[in-house]
């Protein structure tokens, strides 16, 4: 492993077009797969991060911003739970670790709803970059530690604060056990082997498009322009799955974002339609990747079986 954290040449993964894949078919012959991912984040007061008004962003006292952001553990998660338990769905919690120990609420009720953990970093306050791989080792296995104390499950899977990762990230969750990242799956509808020498790694689907930062912070879309996003990319991937077993549909959202009440009503209709069809499987992002590695991934090719090898 060289010392340098920055980018290889290519990415961690070969070249496999979707359409010369072996079809995906899920437990109970289902041929899609739909998980929820709830991003639980700590902020640092006085730290800029994720803001609503870019006005008082950079104040070393940021009210506007940081109760924005508060709001989401305080109110916000406890609204889309309710709304979950409605809907029989269980989240994938994405949690930084030091969310973990500071809202020990959230995390007991994640544990009694059998939700999976997934580890998001130590707070959404600061990237995860610029480290060495011996400095990053140790953050890694801190955090992941520090998950499995507060919840009482190791996490499995990972992503990154904004999606953020070192060029040795890969390498050492294997090391450290873990089976699976979220952030590179951006680049598939569909889970795939990442190419880690020595390790049996995925990334599983995740949308940074049907995403409710981007689509509220970035675009100002409305309440109703999100929920009919979500509709459409469910039908169209629902579609495509009747032909092409095998997509998945990995919903991202920020309750500090979805959470407020006005936004809510269409994040519940958008997810009656989803939960109305009996031929998905409604999943956790732990699941998903335990059933590809038990039935779908190629040691050999460390690629999708019958796909493309070439780089």
């Amino acid at each position: 492993m060289s010392g340098s954290s920055q980018w290889p040449r290519t990415p961690p993964y070969r070249y496999s077009p979707i359409v010369a894949r072996p079809p995906l078919v899920y437990p109970g012959g289902k041929r899609m797969a739909f998980y929820v991912g709830m991003n639980i984040e700590h902020f640092h007061a006085g730290v800029r991060s994720t803001s609503r008004a870019a006005v008082t962003a950079a104040l070393p006292v940021d009210v506007l911003n940081h109760g924005w952001r508060d709001y989401g553990t305080r109110v916000g998660i406890w609204r889309l739970i309710d709304l979950f338990d409605r809907l029989e769905l269980r989240q994938s919690a994405l949690v930084n670790a030091d969310a973990a120990t500071a809202y020990p609420q959230i995390v007991a009720a994640g544990r009694e709803r059998g939700w999976a953990w997934v580890a998001h970093g130590q707070t959404n306050s600061q990237l995860w970059t610029g480290m060495e791989p011996a400095v990053e080792r140790v953050a890694l296995r801190e955090v992941v530690e520090t998950i499995e104390a507060a919840t009482g499950t190791r996490p499995r899977g990972w992503l990154g604060p904004a999606l953020t990762e070192t060029a040795h990230t890969p390498a050492l969750l294997a090391e450290l056990g873990l089976t699976y990242t979220l952030g590179w799956g951006v680049a598939d509808d569909q889970p795939f082997a990442l190419d880690v020498p020595g390790a049996r790694l995925l990334a599983v689907p995740y949308s940074i498009e049907v995403n409710d930062i981007p689509v509220f912070l970035d675009q100002s879309t409305t309440a109703g322009g999100f929920e009919q996003m979500i509709v459409d990319q469910f039908d169209v991937l629902h579609a495509e799955s009747q032909e092409r077993p095998g997509a998945v549909f990995g919903l991202s959202l920020h309750p500090f974002l979805v959470g407020q009440p006005f936004r809510m009503p269409a994040l519940e209709r958008a997810l009656r339609h989803v939960r109305a069809h009996d031929d998905v499987w409604f999943c956790t992002t732990d699941e998903l990747a335990e059933w590809y590695l038990a039935n779908a991934y190629d040691d050999a090719a460390r690629t999708f079986a019958g796909g493309d090898d070439a780089r």
